[in-house]
């Protein structure tokens, strides 16, 4: 182990930054501000708003109620943990824990108050927790939204120690190192004892061997986080005895199992016997075809069908006088459950553009899956503006209306494509494919193979309607942005 220190110590590791150390007590002063401005707005909305009693003088009453009620309401939140380190930056759990905390400080004041009959304005009440309690989990968004953004600009990083086998150490740093916002930056891993290699192959430097992890905890002045994941052959006491030795030491310890892309929906942490057994919901995709999703499909294409009337024969026209060919281009695809459809999309390419496939395949040695050119020949100069702004695909409406495809899904493959699949990649088709998804608003035709696929695989598992709804906002963005599009 004090070989492993000192080649970290060779690696000129900067610190990171003090502000995250004060990142709780930055959340306090903020929710200390936020709970004072409710008070306040909520004593003059209850005195000048027409809809309540305008003789009622109610200062004296929030005089003696309002510093009592933010110093309990702060400390309910501190109870309640929300000012845990831990917490900041992803999950849900912070949003709940304010959340609850908000809703406990309002029944333990109304039941406070009724007890010692205490004649507490019910207008000022209502006001000051229906606008705190909002304004507090606004307040807490805004600042995990600065904490992400600090996180990809490559401040605010924590270092990050993982321990396990060299595959387990490349699973858990493929996907630190592609979630940039979560702020962790690997630096290094300890494998066990008859490992000869100096890197792992994913690049991540091994900086030592260890088969026994209570020595690990001389590390503890080096790196902020210690990831302890498979391949090594350590027991429960000896990762409970590395507990102990790390919890006075400001070093966070973070078991990693051996899954990745699995949402939070469909994990569940149940301790029993003091065993903490991780249950793994089915994956989701056969809720992707229920009549909840068709429905939402129905409405909002026919919805954005009738709002883009004006620009969809904009677009016919502009495709038509350029070069006189027909305005759509239908092509064969591959829908759910391998159902062949006829997709359709604005023609953006010259008439002749599928015979010229093969050739410019053999002349950019790419392969038929997802075969895409930045500078493609075959593109039409009104075809070029249709690509930008993906209007060329707003034809698809009609399919999503028609049943073939859904708003949200994968990408919709050609039969050639499709004949690549392996086991795992023809999960893509147990549902309808998207006019937009994750490969869409993550990068569209800028991401590698292996990273589209992945984010195919992913929604398919982890389908839910509210991860839909975030894709079509999304979407917008990406775009506006032009992002990948050609």
């Amino acid at each position: 182990m004090t070989t492993v220190s000192a080649r970290l110590s060779e690696r000129h590791l900067a610190a990171p930054s003090r502000a995250l150390h004060y990142l709780p007590h930055t959340a306090l002063l903020l929710d200390a501000v936020v709970m004072t401005l409710a008070c306040l707005v909520g004593m003059l909305s209850r005195s000048h708003l027409p809809v309540f009693d305008s003789y009622s003088d109610i200062s004296k009453s929030v005089a003696a109620v309002g510093p009592l009620l933010g110093l309990g309401w702060l400390g309910l939140s501190w109870t309640f943990g929300a000012y845990r380190r831990d917490l900041f930056g992803a999950g849900a759990d912070e949003f709940k824990r304010v959340l609850n905390a908000g809703m406990y400080a309002a029944g333990l004041l109304g039941v406070g108050c009724y007890l010692a009959k205490y004649e507490l304005s019910r207008g000022f009440f209502a006001l000051t927790f229906a606008i705190g309690i909002p304004a507090l989990l606004l307040g807490r968004l805004g600042l995990r939204r600065l904490l992400m953004e600090a996180h990809n600009r490559g401040a605010l990083q924590e270092r990050v120690l993982i321990v396990g086998g060299p595959r387990h150490v490349d699973d858990v740093a493929t996907v630190l190192r592609r979630e940039r916002w979560l702020g962790y930056s690997v630096v290094g891993a300890v494998v066990p004892s008859g490992s000869a290699i100096t890197e792992t192959d994913r690049g991540v430097p091994v900086l030592g061997h260890a088969d026994a992890l209570e020595r690990l905890s001389g590390l503890t002045r080096d790196v902020d986080v210690l990831f302890v994941t498979g391949g090594t052959h350590h027991s429960s006491s000896e990762l409970r005895r590395l507990a102990w030795d790390l919890e006075h030491r400001n070093v966070q310890l973070v078991v990693a199992p051996s899954v990745t892309d699995v949402s939070s929906e469909r994990i569940r942490v149940r301790p029993v016997g003091g065993l903490p057994l991780m249950h793994l919901d089915s994956p989701r995709w056969t809720h992707a075809t229920r009549w909840a999703k068709r429905t939402f499909d129905i409405v909002g294409s026919t919805t954005l069908i009738l709002a883009a009337l004006p620009l969809l024969a904009y677009a016919a026209l502009r495709i038509r006088l350029y070069d006189g060919g027909p305005v759509f281009f239908r092509q064969t695809r591959v829908g759910r459950d391998g159902a062949e459809f006829a997709c359709l999309k604005f023609r953006t390419m010259v008439v002749d553009a599928e015979s010229r496939v093969a050739q410019l395949q053999a002349e950019q040695g790419a392969s038929a899956l997802r075969f895409k050119m930045r500078d493609d020949p075959r593109i039409t100069r009104p075809g070029r503006w249709l690509r930008r702004f993906s209007i060329d695909e707003l034809p698809q409406l009609f399919n999503v209306l028609r049943g073939d495809m859904s708003l949200v899904g994968p990408r919709p493959q050609v039969r050639r494509e499709v004949e690549l699949y392996d086991d795992a990649l023809r999960r893509r088709l147990h549902v309808r494919p998207g006019m937009t998804g994750l490969w869409q608003v993550s990068g569209r035709n800028d991401l590698a193979e292996e990273e589209a696929a992945r984010l195919d695989l992913y929604y398919v598992d982890n389908w839910s309607m509210m991860q839909d709804l975030s894709i079509l906002r999304r979407t917008l963005r990406a775009v506006i942005g032009s992002r990948g599009a050609y």
